[in-house]
């Protein structure tokens, strides 16, 4: 423990060192989306509008889910699609963030710790697109708008310190086992139907949603909910609060071990 956390401080001090080259890293991640591109940066307001439309889509108009207190589906379903998105974007490119730049792995002087916090910056560029995309449906639909919108970055928080621990583990793994960005596609894709967000939790029996709370996106998801539509403050959720940092500081701790014990191999495997 004592060594991870020697670790983590000096992970901290990289990152502070290293600062200008990962603001150089992530404006060229973000460039390099839209190379040859004729609309650019509109595709971050395109993309997003375009996944809103079709799950609004499919589920309000042709399954004719509707959420409890008369929220209207396409802010309630936003709010959660937010979220999951971006941890979605963040854990899908920070698995390949080593092994994609074996180039600058292979220097003996690069620190490799920062790949994966430069995919994750470069990711939350996109978000807080999809989050003016919110906002702005929250308007339109004549909404209430509150302080509480200010809790987003606690829970904005919550999700980078779980990327973080997350982005360190699968990007280590891939570098020995290419095998495992193919497994973290699959299991994205199952977390997104188990993770309520264009259902409500509350429609599965007690059990049941017991076993879904301890997924920590649940959390989040739940978190950006409450910020920006019921306004309930997020101490009031304890256990929960709980449960999330209690799994996500395990993952951090795991990430950043795995991390540490196979970057001295980077290179020779890559």
């Amino acid at each position: 423990m004592r060594v991870l956390g020697e670790y983590l401080i000096n992970l901290f001090r990289i990152i502070f060192a290293e600062r200008y080259l990962i603001s150089v890293m992530t404006k060229s991640a973000v460039a390099d989306q839209y190379v040859g591109s004729f609309l650019g940066f509109l595709w971050n307001f395109i993309n997003p509008l375009a996944r809103i439309f079709i799950f609004w889509l499919v589920f309000s108009l042709g399954f004719k889910v509707q959420p409890k207190n008369d929220v209207p589906f396409v802010v309630w379903l936003t709010a959660g699609m937010a979220a999951w998105f971006v941890f979605s974007e963040i854990i899908s490119s920070t698995s390949s963030a080593i092994v994609s730049n074996s180039h600058l792995i292979k220097k003996v002087l690069f620190p490799s710790q920062i790949l994966p916090i430069v995919q994750i910056i470069a990711s939350l560029v996109s978000h807080f697109v999809f989050m003016l995309i919110l906002l702005g449906l929250i308007v339109f639909m004549g909404m209430p708008v509150s302080y509480y919108f200010l809790q987003f970055f606690y829970y904005l928080f919550c999700l980078s310190i779980l990327v973080l621990g997350l982005s360190f583990l699968v990007s280590a793994l891939n570098a020995f086992i290419r095998d495992v960005g193919q497994g973290v596609g699959v299991i994205l894709q199952i977390g997104f139907w188990a993770t309520p967000v264009f259902w409500d939790i509350e429609m599965m029996p007690q059990k049941i949603q017991a076993i879904l709370k301890l997924n920590p996106m649940f959390y989040i998801v739940q978190g950006y909910r409450d910020s920006f539509i019921y306004f309930v403050p997020f101490w009031s959720r304890p256990d929960e609060m709980m449960v999330f940092w209690g799994m996500t500081l395990i993952l951090l701790l795991t990430g950043i071990a795995v991390f540490m014990k196979l970057q001295p191999q980077f290179a020779d495997v890559l």
